[in-house]
């Protein structure tokens, strides 16, 4: 593989860009047949507030909840409100616009990562119908949101690129903004740490690069653990603020009960669903996808299902775990142009549909 910057893949872009406007267009459809302000919902409402907050005002907000529980802005890692905080000192916008200008330009970041991961494993034209298919998973209108996700996955894209093509200390610099930027960053963490244990057996002696990369990783997550601390008092004072948020680790109870406690229909349907995502997790075993492209995106499966987060969030928590699209993509990339394209239209449609009934109702959690 060259070791030079690629050229951009214009046509993962425009695809990608195209599913987005898509999204955005009925968005602004329905929200004029129902007088609702779709801006709004896509900058300023739910967790966008919180990140608007940090830029304006730094960390040190809370909220007490009617039953007594506290929910604290510690819980928001920061390098998405620096960014927000930075672009709108030098652009005339507000934090809240500029979070959103973020996170459409790291959106196309990560289209084009994804793309280069896609086209490195299976070929160029898997590699766009991947980036497009990001763009129309059923919760891909939170990539239109001031919400963090987009940033995470381009920086996550690129690491595993990074440790694919070698260049193991670029990973690892990825991976300390990923750390920054997503608790998820664990997965990629634990991705490129057992590729460079893997690595290091196999070619049986430890290169400084390789080394480097992989001691790079966990900094950035562990940093803003550690400030955290420092800043409570108490060394698990992070655990015990996601915990009040009700995001603590469960081993997946959580998820259990919710499914017990739904009427047979909907539980049984959920348990469908649950056994695709267990079937696609097996067709990217049986893909053979490179390791740290497979351990990142069953790390980042097994951490969304094991919280007690609100079970609504959880395929907003799987959306970085784009090698589940592998499969697909290599089926649809196989197909003739003029049936691949109606197929991703409509599920661009139906994604943006989906989307703009969830914005003007309930939300994302």
């Amino acid at each position: 593989m060259s070791r030079t910057t690629p050229a951009p893949p214009w046509a993962a872009l425009g695809g990608y860009a195209a599913t987005r406007l898509v999204g955005l267009a009925v968005l602004a459809a329905f929200a004029a047949a129902t007088g609702k302000d779709g801006l709004h919902r896509l900058m300023g409402r739910w967790d966008a507030v919180w990140y608007t907050r940090i830029a304006e005002h730094g960390y040190g907000h809370q909220v007490t909840l009617p039953d007594g529980g506290v929910h604290a802005d510690l819980a928001f890692f920061p390098l998405f409100p620096a960014l927000e905080r930075a672009v709108s000192a030098v652009l005339p916008v507000d934090a809240a616009t500029a979070g959103l200008l973020v996170s459409w330009a790291a959106s196309l970041a990560a289209a084009w990562g994804i793309h280069e991961v896609g086209a490195h494993v299976a070929g160029k034209r898997a590699g766009v119908v991947l980036a497009v298919l990001w763009g129309v998973y059923p919760t891909a209108f939170v990539q239109s949101m001031a919400y963090t996700e987009t940033l995470f996955t381009a920086l996550a894209a690129w690491s595993v690129l990074a440790v694919l093509r070698g260049r193991w200390i670029v990973a690892g610099a990825l991976c300390v903004l990923a750390g920054l930027t997503r608790p998820t960053a664990a997965a990629l963490i634990a991705a490129i740490g057992i590729t460079a244990l893997v690595t290091v057996v196999r070619e049986r002696r430890l290169r400084a690069s390789v080394a480097v990369g992989a001691l790079l990783a966990p900094l950035g997550w562990l940093a803003y653990i550690v400030y955290v601390g420092l800043r409570q008092g108490s060394a698990t004072a992070y655990f015990d603020v996601q915990a009040a948020w009700g995001n603590s680790i469960d081993g997946g109870v959580a998820l259990a009960r919710f499914i017990a406690g739904l009427p047979w229909p909907a539980g049984l349907g959920l348990c469908a669903a649950l056994g695709l995502l267990g079937w696609l997790v097996a067709l990217c075993v049986r893909q053979r996808q490179p390791l740290p492209l497979l351990v990142y995106t069953v790390a980042v499966v097994v951490i969304s299902l094991v919280g007690a987060a609100y079970f609504g969030s959880r395929p907003r928590l799987m959306m970085p775990a784009f090698g589940l699209l592998l499969p697909p993509a290599v089926a649809l990339a196989r197909l003739r142009t003029r049936t691949a394209v109606p197929v991703l239209a409509a599920l661009a449609l139906a994604s943006a549909v989906y989307g703009a009934f969830t914005l003007l109702g309930s939300g994302p959690p």
